[in-house]
């Protein structure tokens, strides 16, 4: 087996653990070469959904890897995924961490627009 072969299992992080690197991570969105190239990317997608996908999201998930990757996670786009996955695991039983959640996603996903009349029909409610 290669000694650079990474483990497939994602670190076991407890509640407190994922909202230090949670909090590490939007800190890192913030680090003003970050935000810069966030900027750009999001000037450069011009509020396309498709181009967000093709701008955006790449220069997010680099951000989140330089950020996981001091916690066991792997340094790509699978540790980006696993790191997610863990977080999701741990909205329902921590209010602060769905909220870090949150405030992290609305850092690069455009905010979803309500259909023009206001039908709820299929939504998740806003709270």
């Amino acid at each position: 087996m290669a000694a650079s072969a990474q483990p497939s299992v994602p670190p076991a992080l407890s509640a407190e653990q994922v909202k230090a690197v949670l909090a590490e991570v939007i800190k890192a969105f913030g680090a003003p070469e970050n935000a810069q190239r966030m900027e750009e990317a999001r000037d450069n997608a011009c509020n396309d959904m498709g181009k967000m996908l093709q701008f955006l999201l790449p220069v997010a998930t680099q951000i989140q890897q330089d950020v996981i990757k001091a916690y066991g996670f792997s340094s790509d786009g699978e540790g980006v995924l696993k790191f997610a996955r863990l977080i999701k695991s741990y909205e329902s039983q921590d209010p602060e961490i769905a909220s870090m959640s949150g405030k992290l996603k609305a850092m690069f996903l455009p905010p979803m627009t309500l259909p023009p009349h206001g039908a709820s029909t299929g939504g998740v409610a806003a709270s």
